[in-house]
């Protein structure tokens, strides 16, 4: 599913990751932890590619960093989702309209639109919130429209970059159960989170890397 060989990046010498060896399985459920800048928003955005390392190599969903064009990285992210701690959603669409929009992307037909959107909707408890814009929504429901919006293109692997670090216990409680839900269905997850007390009675692995470098796994 993933693999990292060998694989180091750096914005600065201050900050980067180094040496990484890692490998997660078709199915996971990951928890990638350690402190702020540690090096987690990296590691995923090597996992869709947005950025390459500078040393060593990743495979992801049989696609090589070094070997694949940039004309071909959509390909791999057809097959990714991604859930964004500062959400990213669309102002001026509706809760419907920013699901679809990765749908519409990708040239679904407006029937399977439809569907897709419905069901994403349904296992992320929003049918009620549809029509409502981003502004509407408190900021746990518009975390459940960032997942509903990585799951509509039914991806093999969702990579959530601390999806609950600005809610509420009870909120961030509720968009891991998603989660889990999610994983239960067949969809690998990576989640990255600081936030040890949420995942402190979870059998899940742990990925912790402390200073960009690989401390468990």
């Amino acid at each position: 599913m993933v693999e990292f060989k060998n694989i180091s990046f750096s914005y600065s010498k201050e900050s980067g990751i180094y040496n990484i060896n890692l490998h997660v399985n078709d199915g996971e459920f990951c928890f990638l932890v350690g402190p702020t800048g540690s090096g987690k928003t990296s590691l995923l955005k090597m996992i869709y590619f947005d950025i390459f390392p500078l040393k060593g190599e990743i495979n992801v969903l049989k696609y090589n960093s070094r070997k694949i064009k940039k004309n071909k990285i959509h390909k791999l992210r057809k097959k990714i989702g991604v859930i964004f701690q500062d959400y990213k959603l669309l102002k001026q669409r509706t809760v419907y309209e920013n699901i679809a929009l990765p749908l519409h992307i990708n040239g679904v037909g407006r029937k399977n639109i439809k569907s897709g959107v419905e069901e994403a909707l349904k296992l992320t408890d929003l049918s009620d919130f549809q029509h409502k814009f981003p502004h509407q929504l408190s900021g746990g429901e518009q975390q459940r429209v960032c997942i509903a919006r990585a799951i509509v293109k039914n991806p093999e692997l969702i990579l959530a970059d601390e999806p609950t670090g600005n809610l509420d216990p009870a909120a961030a409680h509720k968009i891991l159960k998603i989660l889990e839900q999610i994983n239960k269905e067949g969809t690998t997850i990576i989640m990255a989170t600081h936030n040890y007390k949420l995942i402190s009675d979870k059998d899940y692995r742990l990925i912790e890397l402390k200073e960009g470098n690989l401390i468990s796994s």
